[in-house]
């Protein structure tokens, strides 16, 4: 089922390497001209993650509310939601989109690339895995050591980044859920083509520079939008159930 996105990204792959003359290069490039097409998805998520903490405080109240009732409270919520236009998982969009493209990936560095490619000799099959190389010889290993450390290291700094201003325990166990998550993706960055983790790396890469420079700004901005309209509005989210009528009985 994967077969059309396969042969797209092997032909832009092919189109790009034939002027870049590397395809590890070639890597890079696609994944900045994904991140630059998903600029728009990425401010609209930036956005959404900014409402959610905005409405965090008066969905808690809603919990609350209806405690005793999760029937009545996921009604309530689901109006909530309704009501001030937000989808929980907006901001999961990107990410969700560029998942194909890294499994994608994944088959063409192993079936369409002769030998795997390279990334200007310093990573001389991109199809390599860590721990591949590794087994084989510790010394050529170091480029993709360095590859899959970034994979882990590019997990944690996002979440850092969002929580160092951050104190409490909710921030601190927020860390140490980044922390956990960025030595899983070492683990499982060990047995993936050196390729796929270069995209990864480039693409966490960009998002970071871009939280810093550019989703910062737009969060601080919108979120002081919602919280002026928010500011005054009271929680209307009593859910009138409609009583079921009796339908009447047909006369024999």
């Amino acid at each position: 089922m994967w077969d059309w996105l396969v042969d797209i990204i092997y032909w832009v792959l092919q189109l790009i390497q034939s002027i870049a003359q590397d395809w590890g290069l070639s890597i890079i490039i696609l994944t900045v001209l994904i991140r630059l097409a998903l600029t728009p998805l990425t401010i609209k998520s930036t956005k959404s993650t900014a409402k959610m903490q905005v409405l965090q405080p008066k969905l808690q109240q809603i919990q609350e509310r209806y405690a005793d009732d999760p029937q009545r409270q996921a009604e309530a919520m689901q109006k909530f939601y309704s009501e001030n236009k937000f989808n929980p998982l907006g901001g999961c969009l990107p990410l969700i989109i560029q998942m194909p493209v890294f499994f994608a990936l994944f088959s063409v560095l192993r079936e369409r690339i002769p030998d795997g490619g390279s990334f200007f000799g310093i990573i001389p099959d991109l199809a390599g895995t860590p721990g591949g190389m590794f087994a084989t010889d510790m010394v050529a290993a170091i480029p993709y050591l360095v590859v899959v450390m970034l994979f882990g290291v590019l997990t944690f700094i996002p979440q850092y980044i969002t929580t160092r201003s951050q104190t409490g325990t909710q921030a601190s166990s927020m860390r140490m859920t980044a922390a956990v998550m960025a030595v899983f993706m070492v683990i499982v960055g060990w047995s993936l083509p050196a390729g796929v983790l270069l995209y990864y790396d480039t693409s966490s890469l960009w998002g970071v520079i871009q939280q810093l420079f550019i989703t910062r700004k737009v969060m601080e901005k919108f979120k002081a939008q919602e919280e002026e309209r928010l500011a005054n509005a009271p929680i209307e989210v009593d859910v009138v159930r409609r009583e079921r009528k009796q339908r009447p009985h047909k006369k024999r």
